[in-house]
């Protein structure tokens, strides 16, 4: 038998994250299962049915599971219903109404990247922070804020959407979003590569990344690391827009500590330390001297802040 419990997930373009959970954040149980993203009542009924079925293998009877929180990629309003999700398709409905019908338990959402914020805060690097700004570099740049122990999700729950925040007004390539010269554009995987090969056009220094035929941004990060000199502008560029957004952003909230997650952060030292940089050149000073951490959680960031959501 086991004490109180809840249920996180994080519910992804790919794959569906979940963990069970002690009250004191203790991950029990993780496992993860495709994304049937054909329509939103299939993975709802996919989520209730592993919730049974994991309830059924641990032997937890329902009158100890205290909720279910949930992470999903796209803007959460405060009454649960979502706007838009745009690696999922659909959206307009009310995640924690159809959840909670389908399990008979209680449900809480929000936004995927509030999530991780979320987690970080509670169980990893930002465990004794009560103000806080979470960055996930990925496919796309993502973000979570955090003042005075709390989610900011904002009027639709896009709050903490910094991968669209306006640094470059030189650049005419057109973002994913609509506009031009949003850090997503630099700062993100895809982003990082399309700087590497503009640099690499611009230029006739000698590179290893010339050698390599479908470059990624683990390439550039490892090529600039062993001295390759475009390799580390590239870098050098992408975390100069991540820290002039950082420093728009710390003059707004005052945050305690930047923790910086996604794939991208697996890099290092390298990301904190140049994005450090550009943020203390564009900060007044008051703010500088903010602490900037690597987030420590990884993939599991989600599933630890759907845990934290329906404890809260």
């Amino acid at each position: 038998m086991m004490n109180k419990v809840c249920f996180g997930v994080d519910i992804g373009g790919t794959a569906i994250k979940m963990g069970v959970f002690s009250l004191d954040g203790e991950l029990l149980s993780k496992w993860e299962f495709p994304t049937r993203r054909e329509n939103k009542d299939l993975y709802l009924q996919d989520i209730a049915n592993e919730i049974k079925q994991k309830s059924t293998e641990l032997k937890i009877d329902e009158n100890d599971i205290i909720g279910v929180g949930v992470g999903i990629p796209g803007p959460v309003k405060e009454d649960g219903s979502v706007l838009e999700l745009a690696n999922l398709g659909g959206g307009n409905f009310n995640i924690e109404q159809e959840l909670s019908k389908l399990t008979g338990l209680k449900v809480k959402a929000g936004n995927d990247a509030n999530m991780a914020a979320l987690g970080e805060l509670w169980q990893g690097s930002g465990k004794g922070y009560r103000h806080l700004v979470f960055v996930t570099l990925g496919t796309g740049v993502g973000g979570g804020i955090v003042l005075n122990g709390n989610m900011l999700a904002g009027t639709n729950g896009a709050a903490g959407e910094i991968g669209h925040i306006y640094v470059n007004e030189e650049e005419t390539d057109t973002c994913g979003c609509g506009k031009k010269g949003c850090l997503e554009q630099y700062a993100s995987a895809t982003g990082i590569v399309r700087i590497a090969k503009r640099l690499l056009q611009e230029s006739q220094e000698e590179s290893t990344l010339r050698t390599i035929e479908n470059i990624t941004a683990k390439d550039i990060f490892d090529a600039a690391k062993a001295g390759d000199v475009i390799a580390y502008a590239t870098v050098e560029q992408a975390c100069k827009y991540l820290g002039i957004a950082m420093a728009h952003v710390g003059q707004i909230i005052d945050p305690q500590a930047f923790v910086i997650g996604g794939g991208v952060s697996k890099a290092g030292t390298i990301i904190t330390d140049l994005v450090q940089k550009y943020y203390e050149m564009n900060v007044m000073e008051s703010l500088k001297k903010r602490e900037f951490k690597l987030a420590i959680l990884g993939n599991d960031a989600g599933i630890y802040g759907g845990a934290r959501l329906i404890l809260a």
